[in-house]
């Protein structure tokens, strides 16, 4: 991808059509300037699954790589491996949406802040890329202006063979076979999308409770910090006057030796003159 193009794609969605133009017309190239004056400001959706093609291509590859497991699985009707592939397609795109938004949180912090996300979005483009080539090349590009939507369930096998049981054939038996058994498994989709949605919610709300609490916290700790300074000070300025103290009596208790010797020298010599 071009790095002008990666770092326009890459903006949030409010900056792209100011950032696009000035990149235009600092581009001495006319033909160049006209490509990406061209550009479309991509949806929010379409944003966060351009972060994940443009920050985190790995992840991309590990789900064109799941993809092609899931369609070879299909083909070859293995039941087994296709129900564990399908529930490792519905983690590996959990754990994508999770990206995704933590992607768009880092570019714009103020999406942290309780701000709603078109996650639901961003799920279907990435279910479509798993189930259409066109649509992974597409999310792979990192330039999509708008989610995609797919209502399909991937490639549906169709055997050759036409083997007759009770009146009715293994052919038209299966499509209706896989339809239900696809119906359970976007019923089971959906729930998980809509308990994962909630638990997000949850989550986010705990953590802005936890920075307010941390907020306060920080807040009593600058206080406790300021009062132990004066403190501080207050007990040096009594630990010079303590000392000084310690100096003045001392200095009062030689006097007052002085003093008591003197006296006792003048006893002593007026006793003797009397004598």
């Amino acid at each position: 991808m071009d790095e002008v193009i990666r770092r326009l794609y890459a903006l949030p969605p409010e900056q792209f059509v100011a950032a696009r133009d000035e990149a235009a017309r600092h581009t001495r190239d006319p033909k160049r300037a006209a490509q990406i004056v061209k550009l479309r400001k991509p949806t929010q959706a379409a944003w966060m699954v351009n972060l994940l093609a443009i920050k985190r291509p790995d992840l991309l590859a590990d789900l064109a790589q799941l993809a092609a497991a899931l369609r070879e699985a299909q083909r070859e009707l293995r039941g087994a491996q296709l129900r564990e592939l399908s529930t490792q397609r519905r983690a590996t795109v959990a754990a994508l949406v999770d990206e995704a938004r933590r992607l768009a949180v880092e570019a714009k912090p103020a999406l942290g802040r309780g701000a709603h996300l078109p996650l639901g979005d961003v799920e279907q483009t990435l279910q479509a890329a798993l189930a259409d080539p066109e649509a992974a090349e597409l999310v792979r590009s990192g330039q999509l202006v708008k989610a995609i939507e797919y209502a399909g369930f991937g490639e549906v096998p169709k055997p050759q063979l036409r083997l007759i049981t009770g009146g009715s054939t293994a052919e038209e038996a299966k499509p209706a076979a896989d339809r239900r058994a696809a119906q359970r498994e976007l019923a089971a989709a959906r729930s998980e999308h809509a308990k994962a949605e909630k638990e997000l919610e949850r989550a986010a709300a705990a953590e802005r409770e936890g920075a307010r609490l941390l907020a306060e916290l920080e807040q009593e700790l600058a206080e406790l910090q300021r009062r132990r300074d004066l403190a501080d000070e207050e007990l040096g300025r009594r630990k010079l006057a303590r000392k000084a103290a310690e100096r003045a009596l001392a200095a009062a208790r030689r006097r007052l030796g002085e003093a008591q010797a003197a006296v006792e020298e003048a006893r002593l010599t007026g006793r003797t003159r009397t004598g």
